[in-house]
């Protein structure tokens, strides 16, 4: 079994992808070498990847802040503003109109976004077709959740396994070069 190299800045970039590194472990390193430590996970392995095949440090990074909003009141004719910001102003105002359970769900963010211009009436429709759709399928997990990923592939591959089972495999499995994703032959890997 191969063994995980030690981030550090002698690693080779291809090396790097091979394996799988906490969160904490990128910042870790990022904060060692004096590159930003903002950013989720996709976004550190994409700066440590890039430190690591040049040797440049990044002379700024993009905060990504959005202007704030200019709206006092909202209502369900306001039209939504661009660079939409999750607030607690916009907060209260979902949980008055779709009621106490409202959350700010990944998808309805990504619609928020992306439909500036259009009212908050059509917002609370898009809300409600938005948790529609996702009781009908199955969530789909953003790429920086390998565990996440790999537990409910494992589950699904062998539906009387224990949740320690699964555990034991997804360690085996990120200690090794290559991907993290499931596969059937990971069960008798981590024996």
């Amino acid at each position: 079994m191969n063994i995980r190299p030690v981030l550090s800045k002698d690693l080779n970039v291809e090396d790097f992808h091979s394996y799988y590194y906490l969160k904490e472990e990128l910042v870790q390193f990022c904060r060692q070498e004096g590159l930003p430590t903002s950013g989720g996970k996709l976004q550190l392995s994409d700066r440590i990847a890039e430190y690591l095949s040049t040797g440049q440090r990044p002379t700024a990074i993009p905060s990504g802040r959005a202007k704030t909003s200019s709206v006092e009141v909202i209502t369900t004719d306001t039209p939504i503003e661009p660079y939409f910001v999750c607030s607690e102003r916009h907060r209260a105002f979902f949980r008055q109109a779709i009621g106490k359970g409202f959350s700010f769900n990944v998808g309805f963010q990504q619609w928020l976004k992306a439909n500036s211009g259009k009212t908050y009436k059509e917002a609370i429709d898009a809300y409600h077709h938005i948790l529609e759709e996702k009781r009908k399928s199955t969530t789909t997990i953003d790429r920086q959740f390998e565990y996440n990923t790999y537990i409910r592939d494992f589950f699904a591959d062998n539906p009387g396994r224990t949740l320690e089972e699964a555990i034991r495999c997804w360690k085996s499995k990120k200690g090794r070069r290559g991907h993290n994703r499931y596969e059937r032959e990971d069960l008798a890997m981590s024996d």
